[in-house]
């Protein structure tokens, strides 16, 4: 995990909006989050943050999320709940997911043939992709064996 890397790109971005502050509790969300495996929703990082004694407020997570989204550290998921899931990006490779609606498990999976497939179809199309997510729902293997 490279957060010196993470932390530049944050900086550059903030710095490239004028509007945006350079705050030690954006910092602190990114720190969080490079260290979480797997995907959260905003509650429950808010919730890691306090317990850990870390003061900053429910809406600081949430602005800066879509901060960190939109600088290319966070992705964000609508898988088969009302809630937005984040999963870091930075430092991971491109992948997909596989959501089972019986048990909300979620399988990450990466093709580079889909991945090889994606490239051809925007060169085709001479559309420049700025990011892709495939999400395929369905029921999982320990569900099927359930049922």
């Amino acid at each position: 995990m490279d957060v010196e890397g993470a932390h530049e790109i944050l900086t550059k971005f903030l710095k490239s909006n004028g509007k945006l502050r350079s705050t030690p509790e954006r910092f602190a969300v990114l720190d969080t989050i490079l260290q979480i495996q797997g995907h959260f929703d905003a509650d429950s990082l808010y919730y890691r943050m306090i317990t850990k004694g870390v003061k900053i407020s429910k809406a600081t997570v949430y602005n800066s999320l879509d901060l960190l989204q939109e600088c290319g550290l966070v992705s964000k998921y609508r898988f088969a709940e009302n809630t937005s899931r984040y999963e870091k990006a930075f430092g991971r490779p491109q992948h997909h997911h596989l959501i089972c609606l019986e048990c909300g498990d979620i399988i990450e999976f990466v093709n580079d043939h889909l991945d090889r497939l994606q490239d051809e179809v925007c060169g085709e199309k001479g559309f420049t992709p700025q990011s892709s997510a495939l999400q395929v729902f369905g029921t999982c293997s320990k569900c099927k064996k359930k049922g």
